[in-house]
């Protein structure tokens, strides 16, 4: 009940707060519009990342007891939700927001964890008792990587109905399932506030969608996971535990890595949007959208099921 009855608020308030920003997005013209790179043939509402950060956000309030860690997502967060919902705005206007704007935040936002204690600070020797501690410029580094990684690999996964937010519920379990095995309460319970957050929207999201996530929600569940992950997961320091959300989050970084190859291959920028990803490739080979999510679902599900044996392993 501990952990149920905050993953049960977050999933109501997103329930109720999606109806409410589908309007007001409708309304004020808030929509994602369709492009030859966009695979929607109709405008799409685009504040559903703003419903998923207000009930996210009020659920920790209400119930997270680490200030820290509390304090690490809601102010990264919180930073990261506006950036991304700026970058939203642009795209409702058929503009981009500038490249290195964004950049600049996502790299100040990544040491934001640092600054309350979370980081990769080792990992323990396998060959006698005790910790391998990593010198300070690597534990600012290998946090900072791994944050500013993972919020953009959750980004970039954004492009099919239900994806993200599916692929980020499917994660948040595996995650919650490895925090509670360690009985670590506090990652535990933010990573079932997305569990939650993520089911809810996923009701609204799934093909045919009805609304958005946009950047501000795909770029703040990707933050906070990978906040909880540092917090959780990669605190005990084992080799074997290092493994936990990596496989857990396999399939956006599975993805990411396939795409950053083919985009080198072709000589073109890693940042620039294309349809080199792994669903684009999955539906150009006759895959509906349905089958896609679905399949890809399917692997992360594996991916986190791996996740968690590899937990238990290491008990």
């Amino acid at each position: 009940m501990h952990y149920l009855i905050p993953m049960l608020t977050s999933f109501i308030l997103v329930a109720l707060l999606v109806p409410v920003m589908k309007r007001i997005a409708v309304k004020a013209g808030f929509v994602d519009r369709p492009s030859t790179r966009k695979i929607h043939a109709a405008p799409i509402p685009l504040l559903g990342g703003v419903a998923i950060y207000i009930a996210c956000a009020a659920a920790i309030l209400m119930f997270s007891r680490n200030g820290n860690l509390s304090y690490a997502v809601l102010i990264g967060g919180t930073v990261l939700m506006l950036t991304g919902l700026t970058d939203d705005w642009f795209k409702t206007r058929s503009k981009d927001f500038p490249v290195w704007p964004r950049l600049i935040i996502y790299i100040a936002v990544s040491a934001v964890p640092l600054l309350f204690g979370i980081q990769i600070i080792g990992v323990s020797n396998l060959h006698f008792s005790g910790m391998i501690f990593f010198p300070v410029w690597l534990v600012w580094l290998g946090t900072m990587a791994w944050i500013f990684g993972i919020t953009n690999m959750i980004n970039f996964i954004d492009g099919v109905d239900g994806l993200a937010s599916g692929i980020v519920t499917i994660a948040s379990l595996a995650l919650l399932v490895a925090a509670l095995v360690k009985r670590q309460e506090d990652s535990a319970l933010i990573a079932g506030i997305l569990v939650g957050a993520c089911l809810a929207f996923l009701a609204f999201n799934f093909y045919p969608a009805k609304i958005f996530m946009g950047d501000a929600g795909a770029i703040f569940l990707g933050y906070t996971i990978a906040v909880v992950a540092v917090d959780g997961a990669f605190k005990s320091a084992t080799f074997i535990s290092l493994l936990v959300p990596v496989l857990a989050l396999g399939v956006p970084i599975l993805d990411t890595v396939i795409v950053f190859t083919r985009r080198l291959l072709k000589g073109g920028g890693l940042h620039r949007a294309d349809k080199l990803h792994t669903h684009h490739s999955l539906m150009q080979w006759g895959l509906s959208q349905t089958q896609t999510v679905s399949f890809l679902y399917l692997i992360g599900a594996l991916f986190s099921l791996l996740s968690i044996i590899v937990v238990l392993m290491g008990v």
